[in-house]
């Protein structure tokens, strides 16, 4: 998610639910359901999950995929850390974890999964990730909610939720394996005193 260009995250007293638990898990299934269609299979995809939340989405469509598939779908992470743009602007963080699973993705078709959608700042970093550890085949991109605001010429592949949004709103995903639910929020920032 662009955190960088995220208000503050809504709290649940001033946020609404937009998507709740099975709301999430129809949007996955029919995305698996697109990228198995897309690729005429998933012989050659491989998920990469932007952390935090877009690894744990990348688990769950893998999980999706293989039950459409009866074949296991390569599943890993990919840490764009430092290939943000906005590295000075914000205090020193613990970089995650670049896993890349099997073979690589030299000749592959890598679908990069994110949480969020925003400004697209986000992506292009994955993007100049991506070109350091190798060359796939093509690279398409699956976001749970798209919330529009673009600020690079990046549009999802695969999205769970068109979710038009004014600046002044927030979306914040939570997930089970870390934050103890599944659902999306959609809250107001609140006015600068």
């Amino acid at each position: 998610m662009d955190k960088h260009v995220t208000p503050a995250h809504p709290q649940a007293s001033d946020a609404r639910p937009v998507l709740e638990g099975p709301d999430i898990a129809r949007v996955l299934t029919r995305i698996a359901h697109e990228i198995v269609e897309r690729a005429k299979g998933a012989d050659d995809v491989v998920l990469l999950g932007i952390p935090t939340r877009g690894v744990f989405l990348a688990q769950r469509l893998a999980a999706k995929l293989e039950q459409i598939t009866d074949r296991g779908v390569p599943v890993g992470s990919l840490d764009i850390t430092m290939y943000r743009d906005d590295l000075r602007m914000h205090p020193p963080r613990a970089l995650a974890r670049t896993e890349i699973p099997g073979d690589g993705i030299d000749g592959r078709l890598v679908v990069l999964v994110d949480d969020v959608l925003f400004s697209g700042r986000t992506i292009r970093a994955a993007l100049d990730a991506l070109n350091d550890i190798g060359r796939p085949r093509a690279v398409q991109l699956a976001v749970l909610v798209d919330r529009g605001h673009r600020e690079l010429p990046i549009r999802a592949d695969y999205v769970g939720k068109n979710l038009p949004t004014s600046l002044r709103e927030t979306v914040k995903v939570q997930l089970a394996e870390e934050d103890g639910r599944d659902t999306v929020l959609l809250g107001v920032k609140p006015a600068a005193q």
